[in-house]
């Protein structure tokens, strides 16, 4: 496998798409192994899409798109300024908010923050924040996204790891909420100690602004709660799930907020068609490399190795996720999901921890890789679409970055706090 690694870094390397520089390197293996028909190649590429827990995916997609087109995230935001608009360094918090509910409603970190800074980026930098504290916020609340349900990234693992995906729902909620939690924390001491919002009279929304706010957005913030308990009590599967959200995103878009027209669906439809092309050739590449994975005993392999160095499974779990900590910084968080899932997950089971706590912790890293340079796609995306100069958000989001570090610590020595709801209801 060797040389699958060394094309694939190359490839990277010379810019090639990431699904691109997958399949090349592990046609490259298949070409050099005697015994190996090429054919595989395009047998693995179209079986690795045959999938029906992998429908989740395109549909969950339409419907976040669909929502984000139906008058839901503006609704969303007036619940959340209602609920912390009041506190110093309110639009971050109203962001840290913001990204805990649309999890619910996008999956996608990445589309999270690129609605989040175009809706209330330069809004927080015409306050007086400075660019790099409200980018660094936005981009790193966004990872909250990648563990509230229905996450993208927990659906792929779900489905290439064969773990239960209702299970790894109910387990993204606390740990979803503790990052909520810590990340507001660590924007309340810099605020406070930066001076944000001290010329600004802020009133704090009474109760009854509260609840119309939530009155309003009662239809976005039920989708995530009936698409567990639909999964929990078995009335519809993953797949079904996303089927019905499209089905709910449409009615509350057309019938219930009126806004969603003609113009906004197809222009969901089109986002829709573009992300799930990018994803679903990305999962055809990795079915070969999976396949190769498997053929050359690589998961074995990586288990005799890792207890060959300790036999403490916690120590093995955190060698893993620091190198999951890199690998994330290299590697989008989709292709890393796919590639890694099949060799680590068998070690995970070996050594006696719950898959759905790993994966939890896995999300968790590798999508926070996306806010980290050197090729974090939410990075760029958050500082392009608010002109922020790279180094400046660098150097702002380390305490947010610690703040997450510090969690995925917390969650690694206390499984409970991840494995509590799934072991509660299923």
């Amino acid at each position: 496998m060797l040389i699958v690694a060394v094309v694939f870094l190359i490839l990277l390397l010379l810019n090639m798409p990431v699904a691109f520089a997958i399949g090349i390197a592990s046609l490259c293996f298949i070409l050099l192994e005697p015994g190996l028909p090429t054919e595989i190649v395009i047998q693995r590429m179209v079986t690795g899409t045959q999938s029906f827990p992998l429908l989740a995916v395109p549909f969950f997609i339409l419907a976040g798109n669909l929502m984000n087109s139906s008058g839901i995230t503006n609704r969303l935001i007036r619940f959340a300024n209602a609920l912390t608009g009041h506190i110093v360094g309110s639009l971050a918090h109203v962001s840290i908010v913001l990204s805990t509910i649309m999890g619910g409603v996008s999956g996608s970190a990445n589309a999270d923050a690129a609605m989040q800074s175009r809706i209330l980026g330069h809004k927080m930098i015409e306050r007086g924040y400075s660019g790099g504290y409200s980018a660094g916020i936005i981009a790193v609340s966004s990872l909250i996204t990648a563990t509230i349900p229905p996450s993208i990234g927990l659906i792929l693992y779900g489905y290439v790891g064969e773990v239960s995906i209702g299970k790894l729902f109910l387990a993204g909620i606390i740990p979803g909420f503790l990052m909520m939690v810590f990340l507001m924390v660590v924007s309340y001491l810099i605020a406070k100690k930066r001076g944000y919002d001290q010329n600004i009279d802020i009133k704090r929304a009474t109760f009854k602004e509260v609840l119309i706010s939530f009155k309003d957005s009662i239809w976005a913030l039920l989708f995530p709660v009936i698409l567990i308990v639909g999964i929990r009590f078995g009335v519809f599967t993953a797949s079904e799930a996303g089927a019905f959200a499209v089905v709910y995103a449409l009615v509350i878009g057309y019938f219930v907020y009126k806004e969603l027209n003609w113009k906004g669906f197809i222009k969901a439809i089109e986002q829709s068609v573009i992300d799930n092309a990018t994803i679903l050739i990305i999962i055809s590449a990795s079915a070969i490399l999976g396949f190769l994975i498997t053929y050359t005993r690589l998961p074995q392999n990586a288990t005799e190795l890792l207890i060959g160095v300790t036999s403490n499974p916690t120590l093995i779990l955190i060698i893993i996720l620091i190198f999951l900590v890199f690998a994330g910084m290299l590697i989008e968080s989709t292709v890393l999901v796919l590639l890694l899932t099949p060799i680590f997950l068998p070690v995970i089971k070996q050594i006696g921890i719950d898959p759905v706590h790993f994966g939890i912790l896995m999300m968790i890293i590798v999508t926070m890789g996306g806010m980290t340079p050197p090729v974090g796609v939410t990075m760029y995306t958050t500082t392009s679409l608010m002109n922020v100069p790279i180094e400046d958000y660098v150097k702002e989001s380390i305490p947010f970055i610690i703040g997450v570090l510090v969690l995925i610590a917390i969650l690694t020595f206390f499984p409970g706090l991840v494995m509590f709801l799934p072991n509660m209801f299923m």
